[in-house]
């Protein structure tokens, strides 16, 4: 991988994000120059906080402004995209359509246009998606090829992002692939409202974790390292003929429910003995999702290193060490 991404120059929407941050680490383990497109500067990002932002080169900017992509692409000659920017919360798109909209779709063609521009230069995209894009569908796991048929606004930002993406390659032979996973988890992510981050605070406050359905939706769960050599591993086989103009899904092939996780993560934390707070009262929510990564295993070689129980460890960790510098400071948290 070292020998793949060295003096290889990549630009990273989403940066400041969960698995943004991850990767831009990532590719500067392996020797990339790495530029990143910023809107908020938000000192709790890991890109931030851990100063890997003083190792990359910053975009100023908004994804649905045209002049920024093409200046980023153009000035610093990248060779390869990694769209990771978007809006990510479906609580958050239920609320404000508009903006989860303009973010999610405006901002993936008005990216790949710049792309567009500038083939010379640009060697790789890929576009980062999530199993939201399928839909909801009484035929489970969900396969490559199965149409994309979101009907909630998070869900339809996500196919038609996809849609979109795809007929780039298809129009314009764009060398584009797309990555869809399913909830991703892992240290560096302060979105409270997601299960993973929200039970851990809730149970280390010694609190009652909230679950806002009757906690039997199911989903795949998988570690932020394993998308990220997913992520890198599709990009660096975007040159062959199987793999381009594909969508691809990544996942741990078992499916957990809402109340597995959240026990799971009591027994780790030694917390069994705090109750559930089980709302039952979301809405505009998939009820059972889960991917089936053959292909991605077969064409690619990918299948996640991480066990849920030896990710969890890693994961509680990490948000403990967070949580307690806001203890010793006597802050909220």
């Amino acid at each position: 991988m070292h020998d793949f991404w060295r003096r290889k120059t990549v630009f990273v929407t989403g940066a400041t994000g969960l698995v943004g941050s991850w990767l831009v680490k990532s590719l500067i383990d392996a020797e990339a120059h790495v530029v990143v497109l910023i809107r908020d500067f938000d000192p709790q990002s890991e890109l931030i906080r851990t100063n890997l932002i003083k190792k990359v080169s910053v975009v100023q900017g908004v994804l649905e402004d045209g002049v920024s992509c093409e200046r980023a692409i153009s000035e610093y000659e990248v060779d390869t995209v990694f769209h990771l920017g978007a809006q990510t919360l479906v609580g958050t798109a239920l609320r404000n359509p508009l903006l989860t909209f303009e973010s999610n779709i405006r901002g993936t063609y008005i990216l790949l246009e710049a792309c567009r521009k500038a083939p010379d230069l640009i060697k790789r995209i890929l576009i980062a998606s999530s199993d939201k894009a399928y839909g909801s569908s009484p035929v489970l796991p969900y396969t490559e090829d199965m149409p994309l048929i979101g009907q909630h606004p998070y869900d339809v930002s996500k196919s038609c992002a996809d849609l979109i993406s795809l007929s780039y390659y298809h129009a314009y032979q764009m060398p584009i692939a797309v990555a869809r996973c399913g909830n991703i988890y892992g240290g560096g992510d302060l979105n409270w409202s997601r299960l993973i981050p929200g039970t851990i605070r809730s149970l280390q406050l010694d609190q009652s974790p909230e679950i806002r359905s009757n906690g039997e939706f199911t989903r795949d769960y998988i570690y932020v390292e394993d998308v990220i050599n997913a992520y890198m591993t599709l990009a660096e086989n975007l040159h062959r003929e199987d793999v381009v103009g594909t969508g691809f899904n990544f996942g741990p092939n078992r499916p957990y429910t809402v109340n597995e996780i959240v026990c799971k993560i009591q027994e780790l934390m030694n917390k069994q003995h705090i109750p559930l707070k089980v709302l039952n009262k979301a809405v505009s929510e998939i009820k059972h999702q889960t991917l089936d990564s053959s292909k991605a295993h077969r064409l690619l070689g990918w299948e996640p290193q991480f066990s849920i129980e030896d990710s969890f460890i890693q994961t509680i960790n990490w948000y403990l060490e967070y949580l307690s510098q806001f203890k010793e400071e006597g802050c909220c948290l």
